[in-house]
Order: C-alpha cells, then structure tokens, then sequence
C-alpha cells in the first residue's frame, strides 16, 4: 500500500520569525509546501492529508487552488477545543497544544502508513523516497516505525537559536532515546544547548529529528493515551505543547514501539528566522539550476 503524507500546516498565515510560512521561495513563486508535496508524489506517495486552522481555511485553500488541481488532498482541523471531554482549554492559552495533537487529528482519515512532515521545511527527494521505501514494506498493523535523521550541524540557524530533537541509535541504527532540546545554537566554534534548565553540548554529528516520521495506524492508540497523560500533567499550563520527539522517545525507552533512524542525504533547511529566507532562497535556486527541480514545479 502506498503511503500518504501529511503535513502539520496548523501554524501557516502566522507569523513566525516575522516570516510568513507560504511566503514564496522559488522562482516560480514557489512555497517550501510545494517541493514537499513535490518530492513526495514523485517518491511514490499516494495523496496528502493537510492539517490546518480553520482560521486560516481561506487563505489556505487559496494557496493550494492552480496549485495542487491533479493532487489528491484531504484538509483536517487541529482546533484548541478539539480534546477529549473533561480536560478545559485554559483562557489564555492561544496557540495549539503541539504536533502529537495535530497528529491524533488524522486518525480517522488515514488507514493505511503515512509519514509525517512540518510545513515549513524543506527535506529533500532523498528523504521522501528511503521514507517511502520504507514504509511501502510495513503492515499496516506494524509497531516499526521511522525517523529521517539529519546530521545536527547542517540543521542550525546562524540567526538565533533553533529546537532540535536530539537522538540517539544502537548498532543496528534503531532509536534509542530522543530529546528535545528548545534552545540550540552555533557560538564561540561550539554548538550547544543555551536553556538554563538543558545545558548540553554537542560535536554537530549527532543525529536530530526535523520531525519527519514514518508511521502506522497503531501509533494512534498511544498518542491517544500520551495526549491525555499529558492534560492531565501539563494541560493548564498554556504554553505547554505535546511534542511528538518526546512521545516517540517515551514509548521507545518502554520498549512498545520501534523506530529506525534513517539517515538522509538531501540537504535540510527552512525559515526559522527572517534573516534565514535569502539563503533559502538561494538553496531553492541552486536545485532548479542543477536541474533536481524544474523552474515551475505546477505547470497550468
């Protein structure tokens, strides 16, 4: 069965770095959403599944109309209200409760494997086609799962900090442990972890996560128990948010699931930081003129 993807959108039309995330980076006009949905379908990906506001439902669909015309998509809503029945939505809390969320908001769409990917980065074709590879061979009831890793240096911002998910693999290149660190930087000819309550410092070589998962329907069952362990701990807080790094890590380190990290080739990079959109643009044009993409990726 071939696998779908889907793509956390649920932030795009805000800003973030002063960065609007469908701003266009390509010379076609171009959004980092259209290589994604670009290099999945050509890596053998079967439809989308696009997880928005609904906020933000007109400009969305204004984006994705002349664009994705010959492309099977489905849109879901990640809702702040959308959670289980007794847990209340603090008052001041604004933003969604995190990709584990977003995720759960899928489960009665997709039946069969599916990856996972944010809407704002850009992975490459390679990392769509070892995914894909790998998920094709899966059951649908599989509890192996899979993690595209990129090496850490190459994922960094030279403009501020950026969070990382930071893993660690056994011999046979399965997860181990994943942590989540929110405040990594390149200073003084280190890279390290500048949040007081996580110091850490890192040789550049480890593997981190860009939240590019590969999954089955049998992750749902757990992401359903975690989301609600974490109301239950952390839901009052109204900055608190679910990160899908730190489930996956949990149910690793409880031996219930298996991840394989796989390692890609392709470059990295995305819009974090304003100062951060010429090099992408930059990147994006290197590619069209090597010929990896072509300078219009939708022809009308």
């Amino acid at each position: 069965m071939k696998p779908t993807l889907v793509v956390m959108a649920a932030g795009m039309g805000s800003r973030y770095g002063g960065i609007k995330q469908i701003d266009p980076v390509g010379p076609g006009g171009e959004a980092l959403l259209d290589y994604s949905v670009y290099d999945a379908l050509r890596a053998g990906f079967q439809d989308v599944v696009f997880i928005i506001r609904k906020a933000i439902e007109q400009d969305f669909r204004s984006f994705c109309n002349g664009r994705f015309a010959h492309v099977p998509y489905r849109i879901v809503y990640q809702e702040l209200e959308d959670i289980p029945k007794g847990f209340p939505v603090p008052p001041e809390r604004t933003k969604p409760w995190g990709t584990t969320h977003a995720i759960l908001r899928v489960r009665e769409v997709v039946k069969g494997p599916f990856a996972v990917i944010n809407a704002d980065d850009f992975y490459g074709r390679n990392a769509y086609e070892i995914l894909q590879s790998y998920l094709s061979r899966l059951p649908e009831d599989s509890k192996d799962f899979a993690l595209v890793g990129y090496r850490l240096e190459n994922t960094l911002s030279e403009h501020g900090s950026v969070s990382r998910g930071i893993c660690s693999v056994d011999d046979e290149g399965f997860l181990l442990s994943v942590e989540e660190y929110v405040k990594i930087v390149r200073q003084n000819g280190r890279i390290e972890s500048i949040e007081p309550s996580q110091p850490g410092t890192f040789t550049g070589k480890e593997f981190a996560s860009m939240n590019m998962f590969g999954f089955t329907p049998a992750l749902f069952p757990f992401l359903e128990r975690e989301f609600i362990h974490f109301l239950e701990t952390e839901g009052k807080d109204p900055k608190a948010e679910c990160y899908i790094p730190r489930v996956v890590g949990k149910l690793v380190r409880g031996g219930e699931i298996r991840v394989k990290v796989l390692p890609s080739t392709s470059l990295w990079f995305g819009i974090t930081y304003q100062a951060d959109k010429p090099l992408v643009k930059e990147r994006i044009h290197q590619l069209v003129a090597s010929g990896e993409y072509p300078e219009r990726l939708w022809k009308q």
